[in-house]
């Protein structure tokens, strides 16, 4: 009986230490599913809903979920957690949130979320195609300021040429023509090609001829070819005479002498003296306001600029308006030359005359000559106003804005006259 007893005994003191031992394991069963909840309820839930959600009912809801559910999550508990997961992801930014959907589905396996849609950025549009009304304004003023400074280089302060008279004498056929020039070396030029046109009778006589200035007139002038780095040279006879008088002279040319021509043709003729290649030579077109821009980039440097006794004003006055520094050097002089061979001017036509030296010339040779029906054609303001100044009369005048150029007009005039 005692045996009995016993074993009885110890059979309840097993069965009270395994109540025991379940009610504690069934705690910390509990403990740790709660745990788990709410370490899965803040991965979800995040800083920003926690915000949102009042403390008392997340605590109940854990500690309901606590109770009730030992090891596995509910239906209602899922859907409860959804909602707020749901109302999370469409506080917090897209980039978080799919983060922490991702989490989410591995903790609490929600089947019916669906991903936040990505926000995509769009790019700016630039200036070019929506620019502003301040944009706008900016660009075009920019514009402004580029051609105002272009403007700014081509215009030059050049006094206008004076308005020149022509006679209204009646014109009559033309037969002959005398050109005051020297007979040129080939057949293409514009006087050739006139007299074949109309069938012209072309004599061509030079009024005038160029006398070097001997070095003992040249030295009263004071001038130090060597203290001029640049030459600006207007024709061949003044390539012909510099080099010269340099040589007379016994001036050794640098090689760093800078060359400003004023047409290809005088600095291709530049050759006979120099080696072209390895020179610095600058030319135009036919004028020397052509030269502006390389002579502004040059104004340090001073210019020596040889001439003759009778020139051109102009480029001593289109100099003046750029300010730069020159020195006219006087290294050739215009003379009348003998012409004693022509018997009667009266034979001819037309005369043609460029420089005022060939008035004075004709004035010299044929002090008696009247003109009559001699029709005379000037070139240039200065020859025609010498040409009215000794009483002649001027019935063709170049250049005019018809005709640049005396051949053209001289055709001008021919075309009308040989038509009565």
């Amino acid at each position: 009986m005692l045996i009995k007893k016993k074993k009885s005994i110890k059979a309840t003191a097993k069965k009270v230490v395994a109540k025991s031992s379940a009610k504690k394991n069934s705690k910390a069963k509990k403990a740790i599913v709660s745990k788990s909840v709410k370490e899965s309820s803040k991965k979800i839930i995040g800083k920003k809903v926690t915000k949102t959600i009042p403390k008392k009912a997340s605590t109940k809801k854990s500690a309901s979920v606590s109770k009730k559910i030992p090891l596995k999550v509910k239906a209602a508990s899922k859907k409860s957690l959804s909602v707020v997961a749901k109302k999370a992801i469409k506080k917090t930014a897209p980039a978080k949130t799919t983060k922490s959907v991702v989490k989410a589905k591995k903790v609490v396996s929600i089947k019916d979320t669906k991903p936040a849609p990505e926000v995509v950025k769009l790019k700016e549009p630039k200036l070019k195609s929506l620019p502003d009304q301040k944009t706008e304004t900016v660009i075009s003023a920019e514009k402004f300021v580029k051609v105002g400074v272009k403007t700014k280089k081509q215009l030059v302060a050049v006094a206008p040429q004076p308005v020149i008279e022509v006679s209204n004498h009646p014109k009559s056929k033309v037969k002959t023509i005398l050109i005051s020039q020297p007979k040129p070396e080939s057949d293409k030029n514009p006087y050739y090609e006139l007299g074949k046109k109309y069938n012209l009778i072309e004599t061509f006589r030079q009024f005038i001829k160029i006398e070097g200035l001997p070095v003992k007139d040249f030295r009263t002038q004071r001038i130090d070819i060597l203290e001029h780095k640049a030459v600006i040279l207007t024709s061949r006879m003044a390539v012909d005479h510099y080099f010269r008088m340099c040589n007379e002279m016994r001036v050794t040319v640098p090689e760093s002498m800078k060359y400003f021509c004023i047409n290809e043709a005088t600095a291709y003729y530049l050759q006979k003296y120099i080696q072209y290649r390895k020179r610095k030579i600058f030319f135009g077109h036919q004028t020397i306001q052509d030269l502006v821009d390389v002579i502004r980039k040059n104004r340090e440097e001073r210019f020596l600029l040889p001439a003759a006794d009778v020139h051109k004003e102009q480029i001593c006055e289109f100099l003046d308006a750029i300010d730069i520094k020159y020195t006219k050097a006087v290294m050739y002089r215009t003379v009348s030359a003998d012409l004693s061979d022509i018997k009667n001017l009266n034979d001819f036509d037309v005369l043609a005359f460029f420089t005022p030296a060939g008035i004075n010339s004709l004035k010299y040779n044929f002090p008696n000559f009247k003109q009559g029906n001699t029709r005379i054609a000037c070139f240039g303001a200065t020859t025609a106003n010498t040409l009215k100044k000794h009483g002649y009369r001027l019935d063709i005048y170049a250049p005019n804005p018809k005709n640049p150029s005396m051949s053209a007009a001289l055709d001008d005039y021919i075309k009308e006259a040989n038509k009565r």
